[in-house]
């Protein structure tokens, strides 16, 4: 990027900053005069129809911030709306403090990273450079060819300096031909994802736990420069801050880089995919919650669905509760939850012995409608068809 660009990009970001904190400021406004309200009286709002008038009568009074585009100020505007919503959801349905979205806070000149939205008629693509309005041209590095006419695009900054542009696209699906194959996956710490097919197993690559000893040393060097309260950030701390996120930016491409090929292959070998709908922000509070979050079963998650959806695959996201007492052979269920350490699943019923995870892929096939046997590549008669509702 020329430093051309990348200086009229930060003065862009500067104006949006001041736009983004005005609504923040205005929105705590708003919010501490309805506390005072009398019961009975209408309540005041902050939607975006207000804060468009606020940033129109700004602009009007202000050169420099009349100076630039209002394309992306106008977005930053609609950004703050969704995110003061989804906080608002949050607290009418009273979920756990832990699990809200927090309000949208004051974005800070040193902390806040550069984040500019433009809509479609705010760019445009020539020559296979990326005119955004106000005059910027940048040239970006393509990683692949655009399917489509993209509508939006956000150019950002992440936490090593590196900039992006994220276009969005419609969605395109390429159908994969029929394999009349079926699968069940059920997530676990000790492996990641255990599947009814043993080639199909996704092991625990422990990437956080191989990189432990470095990011030990990154935050031992944060705490030795850490400044003190009121004081300014040395050029040291900054340093040892860059080379902390760039170590866990590593690791997060080699868990996404892993649970993509993964997915690929798993989506490429059957029509059909029962997945347990496993939510594992519970065990953030149990003692496997660092080889938990090393798994990082919900990207694996994430990056199956997302690979079915664009080859037309079937997924049957199936409930968690009671997948591990259950018998995938007879249907019986345990009186007991099993405990951690037992990895055996002995059926009291029938009499059937099998490895715990490897019973729970196959109940999760039976939960989804889906015959067990059908996941070795024998259709039985009546079983669901690939592209069925």
């Amino acid at each position: 990027m020329s430093s051309t660009a990348l200086t009229a990009l930060m003065d862009e970001w500067g104006r949006c900053r001041w736009v983004w904190n005005e609504s923040v400021a205005k929105s705590q406004q708003v919010h501490a005069r309805n506390k005072t309200r009398p019961e009975g009286v209408g309540k005041e709002t902050c939607g975006p129809a207000q804060l468009d008038r606020m940033l129109t009568e700004a602009r009007a009074r202000t050169p420099w911030l009349r100076d630039g585009n209002s394309v992306p100020q106008q977005q930053i505007i609609r950004d703050f709306g969704k995110s003061r919503a989804k906080a608002q959801k949050d607290i009418r349905e009273c979920l756990p403090q832990r699990q809200r979205a927090g309000m949208p806070r004051w974005k800070k000149k040193r902390e806040a990273l550069p984040s500019l939205n433009y809509s479609k008629r705010g760019f445009r693509l020539q020559d296979g450079r990326l005119h955004l309005a106000g005059g910027i041209v940048l040239s970006p590095v393509w990683s692949r060819d655009l399917p489509a006419a993209p509508s939006s695009v956000r150019v950002y900054q992440d936490t090593l300096g590196h900039w992006y542009c994220s276009f969005v696209v419609p969605a395109e699906v390429r159908p994969l031909p029929e394999t009349g194959r079926v699968i069940g996956v059920d997530w676990g710490v000790k492996e990641t994802a255990t599947t009814t097919s043993d080639a199909h197993d996704l092991p625990h690559a422990q990437h956080g736990k191989k990189a432990q000893a470095k990011l030990s040393r990154y935050d031992r060097m944060m705490a030795r420069r850490r400044p003190r309260v009121g004081q300014a950030v040395s050029k040291g701390y900054r340093e040892a801050r860059k080379w902390r996120a760039k170590a866990y930016a590593k690791i997060a491409r080699q868990r996404q880089d892993m649970g993509r090929k993964w997915a690929k292959r798993v989506v490429r070998d059957h029509d059909t995919m029962a997945v347990e709908d496993f939510r594992p922000r519970f065990l953030a509070k149990s003692m496997m919650a660092r080889k938990a979050a090393d798994a990082a079963i919900g990207a694996a998650k994430q990056a199956l669905t997302e690979m079915a959806r664009k080859h037309g695959r079937i997924v049957h996201l199936v409930h968690p509760a009671h997948t591990t007492m259950d018998c995938a052979h007879c249907g019986a269920r345990a009186k007991h939850a099993l405990p951690l350490s037992e990895r055996t699943y002995t059926c009291t019923a029938c009499g059937t012995v099998s490895p715990r995870d490897k019973n729970s892929a196959r109940v999760m096939l039976v939960r989804a409608g889906l015959n067990p046997a059908d996941a070795d590549g024998a259709r039985p008669p009546g079983a669901l068809l690939p592209g069925a509702a």
